[in-house]
Order: structure tokens, then C-alpha cells, then sequence
């Protein structure tokens, strides 16, 4: 979904960019601003003089004497570095995107307006304790201070023709909001576990859901569940009646089945295993990249608090970085906090559904959708004792959904505490108590000490474990509030000496509970753990060497299975195969940009899977056809079916497996071959493939495609590597950092600082991240210095 959203954005913003504005949308005005120079400008609010010192790729140092002040000039910074993202974020999560980029955008606005996110955003700020508060209206005076002395907006805004409204702290919200949508919005996925669950045999649905892969098994040790058995009856019986049917055979899998989900790599390694007793953490979190990046650098220091790394342009709190004191990064737990409940409505009564308390009318609201050039439209929300009415039926009924994010109870901005955490304990405290999107969390303290924790509000489930949608109404199933902070697991000081996620399974504590589900597929945790343990003494460029692996042991299997059936007589009296042989033994196991035979790989993997799914999923594309089915784990249930070496489990032909096997490499050539041209397959490196492809929103055309996105160059990297590189997601930075050494930290990212074409900074760490070389995690010598002062201290202009 978040894809198509992006899709749909570039598509309406692109005749905008070319035409210009036709039609001003309705918008608000503001009044004249003080005038103000380059090195100073005014901020309400502010107690005493701010500066901001930027070095040469524009990253802001601030120095401030109290928290408040230090966020406000942040949000001056942000502002003026970011504003176009900064409101494209809060329209996309309060659903008003339509109003400036017209019709292509209102499915999207409308499911936000049917979930009620800006309403929730609301009664999220009216119960923030006083210091969450207290920070969200600094850094909202900092951005509105920007708005007012602000001489020319954002060249966006021109294109588009409108002004940004006033910030508040509301919209700091809705961009928190934005970004658990990115990381828990599990709709789709529950979704999909009900269709499988109630449409496939059961021993099938559960040998095609387990997130349990062979690479999680050995990281899990004698924690891991056995797997599932091989349904070998019931898959024959699939594979059967697909033929029978003669049904086609592709389409069925969704275009997302197998690729990485939003996520992560992250690991802490101990004093122990370092050069001079210092903890290292290692973070480099995998989002969908566009222009600029979802990250913005920042170095804060008021009081005894100095912190450096990367903040969510309109949240002033840092996601990933350092106090000096404890470094802490960021991976999605990938847990789960969103449930489908299904609704008992009556049979007479329409507008009447069952609760536990009996028979209930919906909630019914009006929204007013304002669409660019057009009239406004009107939307009815239904909404019941469990939250919103989804958009969608499931099965033919209607859902509700229960999602932490839409309770007041279940977010906050608990983790700008972290400035005053002094050791790993303390900063576990803060992250277990804190509200928002779920995330694992990896930590270091100064004394050598490591932990893993997890951050965000679990709940507590009743009657149900959340995997398919149920009926809530007799109050069997249901939540109870929130797991208390104390309840969530933490692991400290591992006898390892060090601690690493990469969104997989972890192995939990002894009575610790189970948060989430559809994992990671295990291998990039296995071939990072492979690394540290192999490692010591280890310091911070070696745990970059680490982020950029670029080994693809997931792709091998493939390879010894085409290779086996390319020995047999069939595969000699067919010569177009002779250059895929070739390709396949040159390659060299790795993702690099020179890496031949790992391009057909790929094609390969996919067409096995296409026609394979096609055959088992059938039933579930039957009973819900407009569903997408993206199974986050094709391998494992493929190389155990494939392994078994049986035409009959798989839609194979005449011929048996191999010629099957080679139908599937043939395809797989074919469909490179009208790609890529008539280079041959033992040619084909993988960087002509695997491409820097970064967008500005305005971006999509020739014309502006040159000046506003990143150069399309090769990318080293694969959707399996540790280094992650896909289609649609990679590193959005990558950050290693010893607390208290930060001078020797390394932080660099895609794209630059600045969102605006015009400035130096737009483009100029884009070649660091393409290169995997290291930047500095702390701001260089000053290139230019803003003095921020208290707008008392300005004459008002006349």
C-alpha cells in the first residue's frame, strides 16, 4: 500500500511539475514577516541566543541551554532544510494530499479519513505528559519561526501553488503516525493469514506461514519450534486440481512476495570483543528511498545532554545516534499491533452490530475530503467499540481494526527521554516505556556494556493470538490494555559478546511473550552473526565492512538446482541454455556491482516461485481475487518441496522436475533478454541490474528527472544481503557509533541535508552511501553559523 501511495504521488505531482500551477488550491495566508539576514533570525519562545553551526554538508550543530530551546532551533533547521517533505508527511498521514495533488490521491486520503488518524493525532497530544508536550511546542514554534522570516518557500510550493499552513503539534504526531503505518500496518498480511488460513488445507496454510526459516533455526538453537511438516498429500492434490483447471500460472503471488519487509540491521558488540574495551553499535535501518531521505542529520547539545545522529524531519526526537553517554539503533520488531475484528452485524438492523455489552448502532461521522481543481467529496466513517470500519470487507464481511496507533494509550514521544539515559539499564527503561512503533532496539554504554530491548506498547490479547481476523463480540477475544513496561523482554551482556537483529525471531528470555510475527527471513542475521563471531578485535570500520556484505548464500540453492538439471542431455540440445550455464558457474556467490550469473539467478528464483504458488495458492486467489498475496517467506517452503525432487508436488509438465527446472530458467533468460537486451547472460553483471534508483516526487519526467533525482548508476547489494538493496528499499543510513568516542563514528546516508535542488547540500552524501565509504558521525568545522534569538529581542518592522 505504501508503495502505491509513492506511485501515485509521483503520477500526480508530474503534470504539476511540467504545467506549473493552473489552479491555486485553497490554502491559508500569513502575515508580513520580520526581516531577518543569513546569520540570525528570530524564534518565539526561545529563553536565550541559540547557535547553529553547519559544516560543510550542511549538518547543524546546536548549542542551547535547555532541551526547549535546543528543539525549537531544530525545528528552524528542519524547516528550512526539509518543509515540502515536512508537509507532504503530515498531508499523507491526516489524508489530505488530494487537496494540493488532486484526485490520483484520494483512495489514499480516504482510508487515513476512514481511520479517524487525525483525530487520533489530537487525543494523542491532549494526554502527552507535560515534557512530551512542552518539546512538541518548541520545535512547532522553531518551525513556524521559519515560516516567518522565510523569504521564499520551497520550490514545491511554487509548482504547486499553495503555502504551507502553521505548524503544530499535532502534525508532529501525524508524522509519527506516518511512520507506524510503514511499520505496523499489518492489515494486508492479517488479511492474507485469514484467506490462507480459512481457503488451504490446514497443514498447508501452516507449512506456508511458518516464519521460521532454516537460517532462524540455527540463530534460535534449542529455542526453535520444530518446523512444520511437508504436506506432500495436500500439495499433490493442489498441484492436481490447478492442472486440472488449467488455471494460469502466474499473477497469483503479489509483486512484494519474498522481498524484504521494512526493516533493519542492528547489532551491539561488547568491550570485550573491541580494541580498547569501548561498546560499538552498528545501525542501518532499510526504508523505501526517495528525495530527500527520510532521515535528517543533527548534532543537539543543551545542559549535560549532547546528541548526535538522525531525526524524522517533523519529530524532534533522534531515532538513531548517541548522548555520549549510551548509542542506540533502531530495527522493526516487525510486531504485531493491529487486529481485523470481525464484525456480527444484524440481521435486520443494518446499522446495528454485536459488542459484549449486546446490540449496538455504528458511530457514523462525515468527512470532507478537499480535492485540487475539483468539487470537495464527501466521505461517511463508520467506527465501533474496536476502532474504525476498514474499507474493505474480508471474506465478505465487514472488519473493524484495533490498532495501537489510533489509540491515544498506545503512542507517544516517550523516547526524547533517552537524552538523560547514562547506561544500557537506563536506556532500556526509557525505550520499554515508551509508546510508538514497534522496534527492537540495540544499545551501548561507555563502561563496554551492550543490551537488546524492544520499544513501543504490546497488547495484551485475550482469547486470540492476532493471527486471522475472529469476532470480538461475545468478549471472549479482545485486548486487555498494554504489557507493562517490566513485561517486555531485554537481554543483557550476552556471554557472546555481542547482540544482533536483522527483523528476525529472536530467542527470548524464559517466559517472555511473543510480540510479533512474519519475521524476516533469518540470513541476514546468520551471516552477521557469521562476521562478529569470526571478528576480534573489531572497531568502527570494521563493523561498516560488516553493513556492506554483500554475500547471497540464499541464492546457492538455485544455483545447484539449475546447474543439476543443465548436466542432463536436454539441456545439450538446447544451445540458448549454453550461456546460462556459463553465468551461473562464473558467479561468484556475492551481490557486487561485477557479479555475473546473479541477474538470472534472481529471474529464476521468481519464476520457480510464480508457477509453484500459482498451484498451491489457487484456493486463496479463488476466494478473495482482488487480495495480495506477499507471502514474506517464499524460499523456505519452495527448497523444501523442490528438494524432495517430485513433479508431483510442483506444476511440472512432461519431462519431470528438471525439465520443469529448465522451463523456468528459459523463462527467466527470455524475460532478461527483452530487458536488458542481447547481452549475453555470462555478460550480465549484477550492476546492470541492481540500480541507484532514488526519486524526488517532482522527479518522474526526463526534463526534471536529471536535475532533482540521483544518478541511476550500479548498487551493490541484494534483497537477501546484509547490504539490502531492492527495488523498492535499502540502507537510509548507516551509522556506527561508540558511546564517548563519537569523534570516531561513522554516519552516512542518501541524497544530502537539503531538499532543495538549488542548494549544495541536495546531493552531496550520495556518493559516500553508492561508495560504502565513511563520513563522520559529528559535524565538521563550522562553514556557516546561525544565531537564533528570542523574537523579544527584535525590533518589529514597520
Amino acid at each position: 500500500m505504501r508503495r502505491r501511495v509513492r506511485t501515485r504521488m509521483l503520477a500526480a505531482l508530474l503534470p504539476l511539475a511540467i504545467a506549473g500551477c493552473a489552479e491555486a488550491p485553497k490554502s491559508t495566508t500569513r502575515a508580513p514577516a520580520p526581516r531577518v539576514d543569513a546569520s540570525a533570525a528570530a524564534v518565539a519562545g526561545l529563553d536565550g541566543a541559540v547557535t547553529v553551526a553547519s559544516d560543510r554538508l550542511g549538518i547543524p550543530a546546536i548549542r542551547a541551554a535547555s532541551r526547549e530551546d535546543a528543539l525549537r532551533a531544530l525545528g528552524f533547521v528542519t524547516a528550512r532544510d526539509r518543509l515540502f517533505q515536512m508537509d507532504m508527511l503530515r498531508r499523507s498521514s491526516g489524508g489530505r494530499l488530494a487537496e494540493v495533488l488532486g484526485r490520483d490521491l484520494l483512495e489514499a486520503d480516504t482510508r487515513q479519513r476512514l481511520h479517524g488518524v487525525a483525530q487520533a493525532a489530537a487525543a494523542i497530544v491532549a494526554r502527552l505528559p507535560g515534557s512530551q508536550r512542552a518539546a512538541l511546542d518548541a520545535y512547532a514554534e522553531g518551525v513556524n519561526a521559519y515560516l516567518r522570516s522565510a523569504e521564499a518557500l520551497p520550490v514545491e510550493f511554487g509548482q504547486l501553488g499553495y503555502r504551507p499552513e502553521p505548524w503544530r503539534p499535532e502534525d508532529s504526531v501525524l508524522v509519527v503516525l506516518e511512520m507506524f503505518r510503514a511499520l505496523s500496518a499489518t492489515e494486508d498480511a492479517e488479511r492474507m493469514r485469514t484467506v490462507m488460513t480459512r481457503s488451504l488445507p490446514e497443514r498447508v496454510a501452516s507449512f506456508l506461514l511458518d516464519d521460521t526459516d532454516p537460517y532462524t533455526r540455527a540463530l534460535l538453537g534449542a529455542q526453535a519450534p520444530a518446523p512444520p511438516p511437508l504436506p506432500a498429500p495436500e500439495l499433490r492434490a493442489l498441484v492436481a486440481q490447478h492442472r486440472a483447471a488449467r488455471a494460469p500460472s502466474a499473477g497469483v503471488l503479489g509483486a512484494d512476495a519474498g522481498e524484504p519487509p521494512v526493516g533493519s540491521n542492528g547489532w551491539a558488540v561488547a568491550g570485550a570483543r573491541t580494541r580498547d574495551g569501548r561498546a560499538i553499535v552498528a545501525n542501518d535501518m532499510h526504508l523505501e528511498l526517495g528525495v530527500p531521505n527520510i532521515w535528517y542529520r543533527a548534532e543537539l547539545r543543551y545542559g549535560d545532554s549532547a546528541l548526535a545522529g538522525v531525526v524524522l524531519p517533523g519529530v524532534p526526537v533522534v531515532i538513531a545516534g548517541t548522548n555520549g553517554h549510551v548509542a542506540w539503533g533502531m530495527t522493526n520488531l516487525m510486531g504485531d499491533v493491529m487486529d481485523l475484528v470481525r464484525i456480527e452485524v444484524h440481521p435486520e438492523r443494518a446499522d446495528t452490530y454485536r459488542t459484549p455489552s449486546g446490540w449496538a448502532r455504528f458511530e457514523v461521522a462525515q468527512e470532507t475530503i478537499e480535492v485540487r481543481g475539483e468539487p470537495d467529496v464527501a466521505v461517511t466513517v463508520r467506527r465501533t467499540v474496536w476502532g474504525p470500519v476498514a474499507p474493505r470487507p474480508l471474506l465478505g464481511a465487514p472488519v473493524a481494526i484495533r490498532w495501537a496507533a489510533l489509540d491515544p494509550e498506545g503512542v507517544d514521544l516517550g523516547l526524547i527521554e533517552v537524552d538523560r539515559a547514562r547506561s544500557v539499564d537506563e536506556a532500556a527503561d526509557v525505550m520499554n516505556a515508551a509508546g510508538g512503533p514497534g522496534c527492537n532496539v540495540l544499545l551501548g554504554d561507555r563502561r563496554g556494556r551492550i543490551a537488546w530491548t524492544v520499544t513501543g506498547r504490546m497488547p495484551r490479547r485475550r482469547g486470540l493470538d492476532g493471527s486471522v481476523a475472529v469476532s470480538w463480540a461475545d468478549g471472549r477475544a479482545g485486548w486487555d490494555g498494554y504489557l507493562p513496561p517490566a513485561a517486555l523482554p531485554r537481554v543483557v551482556d550476552p556471554p557472546s559478546g555481542f547482540v544482533v537483529n536483522a527483523n528476525h525471531r529472536m530467542p527470548l528470555p524464559e517466559g517472555a511473550p511473543a510480540l510479533g510475527r512474519d519475521h524476516a527471513h533469518g540470513y541476514r542475521a546468520h551471516r552477521i552473526t557469521e562476521r562478529l563471531r569470526e571478528a576480534r578485535p573489531v572497531a568502527e570500520a570494521d563493523m561498516l565492512a560488516v553493513q556492506l556484505d554483500t554475500r547471497a548464500e540464499l541464492f546457492e540453492v538455485y544455483r545447484e538446482l539449475a546447474l543439476r538439471a543443465l548436466d542432463g542431455e536436454a539441456a545439450s540440445r538446447r544451445p540458448a541454455l549454453a550461456a546460462a550455464r556459463r553465468a551461473l558457474r562464473a558467479w561468484d556467490g556475492r551481490a557486487d556491482v561485477s557479479s555475473v550469473g546473479l541477474p538470472l539467478l534472481v529471474r529464476f528464483r521468481r519464476a520457480l516461485a510464480d508457477e509453484v504458488f500459482a498451484a498451491w495458492l489457487a484456493p486463496s486467489r479463488a476466494a478473495e481475487p482482488d487480495l495480495e498475496l506477499d507471502l514474506p517467506d517464499i524460499d523456505t517452503p519452495l527448497q523444501r518441496a523442490l528438494a524432495e525432487r517430485s513433479a508431483e508436488l510442483v506444476p511440472a509438465r512432461e519431462g519431470g522436475l528438471d525439465a520443469f527446472v529448465l522451463e523456468a530458467l528459459e523463462r527467466a533468460a527470455a524475460s532478461l533478454e527483452q530487458q536488458r537486451g542481447a547481452r549475453p547472460l555470462d555478460e550480465l553483471a549484477w550492476g546492470a541490474v541492481s540500480r541507484v534508483r532514488i526519486a524526488h516526487p517532482l522527479g518522474a519526467s526526463p526534463e526534471l528527472a536529471a536535475r532533482l533525482n540521483m544518478p541511476d548508476e550500479p548498487l551493490a547489494g541484494c534483497a537477501a544481503c546484509v547490504r539490502l538493496a531492492s527495488r523498492r528499499f535499502g540502507a537510509s543510513e548507516r551509522l556506527v557509533v561508540s558511546p564517548g568516542r563519537e569523534a570516531e563514528g561513522i554516519l552516512h546516508m542518501p541524497g544530502g541535508q537539503s531538499g532543495d535542488p538549488r542548494s549544495p547540500h541536495y546531493r552531496d552524501q550520495q556518493r559516500a552511501w553508492v561508495d560504502g565509504r565513511p563520513l563522520p558521525l559529528l559535524s565538521g568545522p563550522a562553514a556557516r553559523t546561525l544565531t537564533l534569538v528570542p523574537d523579544t529581542l527584535v525590533p518589529e518592522r514597520r
